[in-house]
């Protein structure tokens, strides 16, 4: 256990941050998943209208620094591919 107190300090600042930086992910990847089930449900425009969400947060994930932003793109990319294919599969 440290002895000193900006030490303690540290260790509370870390665990704010991990839970803060857990709960958005966990967020991510509830977003993502439901988005997914939308689609596989053949339900695009329901899955249109949370893509938009979806994007949003990540990008605000990535400003955030809890990921990357070469991988919040990267699943942004991906997801709009996957919903952009399932609106050209029902028309």
């Amino acid at each position: 256990m440290p002895i000193k107190h900006a030490a303690l300090k540290q260790i509370r600042k870390d665990r704010k941050r991990h839970a803060r930086n857990h709960a958005i992910q966990s967020e991510l990847k509830t977003l993502t998943k439901r988005l997914i089930q939308l689609l596989q449900g053949r339900k695009t425009e329901e899955a249109r209208a949370l893509i938009r969400v979806v994007a949003q947060k990540y990008d605000r994930a990535a400003s955030a620094r809890v990921i990357h932003a070469n991988t919040a793109a990267r699943y942004k990319s991906r997801l709009m591919r996957r919903v952009s294919r399932a609106a050209v599969r029902k028309t």
